[in-house]
């Protein structure tokens, strides 16, 4: 298994996000900084590839033996078509889309009454551009991005039925589609085509839970676990370190019109996820991130790049690497400390 680096986890470090005031990471950049991590690839947006000399930095990533998965988002059929088209000309192993429509923390209310034709819009404009993926030998991936479930997805992939096609499992959105993330694991691993590590606190309240960002290693996601259902059906995986966005998700499940627009769910599948959520329920506490907080730029971003240190340390505990990290974290003791360190 390979591991890059994903913009999204470091948004205000990374200038992405919009309020962050800082300039934008260019994708060498991007590269730079997971190589200074010891990492092995990128997850990079194709937005950030406007005014970019493709080939340079096809040859820049190749040279240094990183893997790129390009990311975008919708079911457009042309559009999809010109991204696949751009991740030929960059080396790009796969293309990372999401399908919307639902808000995030798995919320359909609004989508009451429209949501199997949305996903039959989707299909049809995924079924397109498969064509062009298989072309090009290029994986087209639908995320599981707090919007679309395992049954729906299950449904895209055994419909569509192509190589090229499957999912890009990002390891904490399960729970904003109230699913446990084991069973879930269980449910799609045949299909996984790239991974987005990330981890969660839960929070409970009186409507559900809340979804808290957190490093790897340090919530509720049972990583080892998870790399071992994996590692049986797609041991060359790459994967991307995509902590947390910096506003909690709020996931509704204990609320009446959650419910409606999600398939049908057994009582004993209910029960695992609720048990899961009381068994891995955060203590009580202010919930709230330093952006939800209203802190300063500086502060945020600092608050990101530790977090995304102490992922980094649990990682290479995980995987048993010894290339990873700046070379204060070379030493296990010190990579064990910095991992178990809890970053709010």
């Amino acid at each position: 298994m390979r591991i890059g680096l994903s913009v999204y986890g470091t948004t205000f470090s990374m200038g992405i996000h919009p309020a962050s005031e800082r300039p934008t990471f260019s994708p060498q950049q991007l590269m730079e900084q997971a190589l200074e991590f010891g990492l092995e690839g990128v997850e990079l947006p194709f937005v950030l590839l406007d005014g970019v000399d493709i080939g340079a930095l096809k040859q820049y990533a190749q040279e240094r033996q990183l893997f790129i998965t390009l990311d975008t988002y919708g079911f457009d059929a042309a559009h999809l078509i010109t991204v696949l088209e751009l991740a030929d000309q960059l080396g790009a192993s796969s293309v990372r889309t999401l399908l919307g429509g639902a808000k995030l923390g798995g919320d359909r209310r609004e989508m009451a009454g429209h949501w199997q034709a949305y996903l039959q819009q989707a299909l049809s404009g995924l079924q397109q551009a498969v064509v062009v993926a298989d072309k090009l030998g290029i994986d087209l991936a639908v995320e599981n991005h707090q919007d679309i479930a395992s049954e729906e997805l299950l449904w895209l992939c055994k419909t569509i039925a192509s190589p090229h096609f499957g999912i890009i499992f990002d390891t904490g959105n399960p729970l904003a589609t109230a699913e446990e993330p084991l069973e879930f694991t269980r449910q799609i691993a045949p299909y996984v085509k790239h991974v987005h590590l990330k981890d969660y606190w839960i929070y409970p309240d009186q409507e559900g839970y809340r979804l808290v960002r957190c490093p790897l290693g340090q919530g509720v996601i049972d990583f080892p676990a998870i790399m071992a259902l994996l590692n049986e059906t797609r041991p060359d995986l790459t994967m991307a370190i995509e902590l947390g966005a910096l506003e909690a998700r709020h996931v509704r499940v204990l609320a009446d019109d959650y419910w409606p627009e999600y398939p049908p769910r057994s009582a004993s599948q209910f029960v695992r996820l609720w048990r899961f959520v009381q068994e891995h329920a955060h203590s009580p506490g202010e919930w709230r991130t330093p952006f939800e907080l209203g802190a300063t730029t500086d502060v945020i971003a600092h608050y990101e790049m530790r977090q995304l240190i102490a992922s980094l340390a649990y990682l290479q505990l995980l995987f048993a690497r010894t290339t990873w990290l700046p070379s204060l974290l070379h030493d296990p003791a010190t990579a064990q400390k910095i991992a178990q360190s809890e970053i709010r």
